[in-house]
């Protein structure tokens, strides 16, 4: 059973898929807020603070993509995308908007309920790696303050580019970063277009902490849409 503080706003317009989500969240007893509408989920986000934030890209009023900015600009917490839009365009434009995680309907409860735990658990740790600059995942530490990096009990050497693109993957370990997100925080917004990089010192970087780079642990790829840090 979920923490009984836990409160998970959700944004969607369709009646049937929020009383679907209500009865669902209820019985893991998590606290549901409901929006309608893009607007309404903003005013909600903005006074109840909720934990996690689950968003239809199909609302009425204003386009979910523009609703998933707004969200990321007023708050840090987990975004949870609900589309029945599967390409791959469409999750890459989501993530790249802010969102966490990106589920296409139909959809089942447990799948859901996965994403929302793995959700939180990155939440959590983000929170805790911003106030300690140290994240452990595995065998693997990231020290942000000593710019040190070990596996177990071996220190990896890292350039300075390599434990910057390590450090922004372990801040969001378990989340999907696209390559624009990575290009543009790693090495600037002049660099978005130079995709190659990332291919580069994705391998590199794989050589360095993976025992074996071709089955990656931490740094995996998820195809089309960008890369992750595993979380656990």
């Amino acid at each position: 059973m979920a923490d009984p503080e836990v409160t998970i706003l959700c944004i969607e317009d369709e009646v049937q898929i929020r009383r679907f989500l209500r009865a669902s969240l209820a019985t893991q007893g998590y606290r549901l807020i409901e929006a309608a509408t893009g607007r309404q989920g903003i005013a909600e986000a903005a006074a109840r603070t909720p934990d996690i934030i689950i968003l239809d890209l199909g609302l009425p009023d204003v386009d979910g993509l523009d609703i998933t900015q707004e969200l990321r600009a007023l708050t840090r917490r987990p975004i949870i995308v609900l589309s029945a839009r599967g390409q791959e365009r469409d999750k890459v434009d989501a993530l790249d908007a802010g969102a966490d995680d990106y589920l296409t309907k139909p959809f089942s409860v447990a799948e859901l309920l996965a994403r929302i735990r793995v959700a939180l658990r990155h939440a959590d740790r983000s929170l805790a790696g911003a106030e300690s600059e140290s994240i452990t995942i595995g065998e693997l530490t990231i020290d942000h303050a000593r710019h040190r990096v070990t596996v177990g009990d071996s220190e990896i050497r890292l350039t300075p580019t390599e434990f910057k693109l390590l450090f922004e993957l372990a801040r969001h370990a378990g989340r999907v970063l696209t390559p624009q997100h990575l290009l543009r925080e790693v090495w600037g917004p002049a660099y978005l277009d130079r995709s190659h990089y990332l291919r580069i010192y994705m391998a590199r970087i794989r050589g360095k902490i993976e025992k074996d780079p071709a089955r990656p642990r931490y740094l995996l790829t998820e195809p089309g849409v960008g890369y992750r840090l595993a979380d656990t």
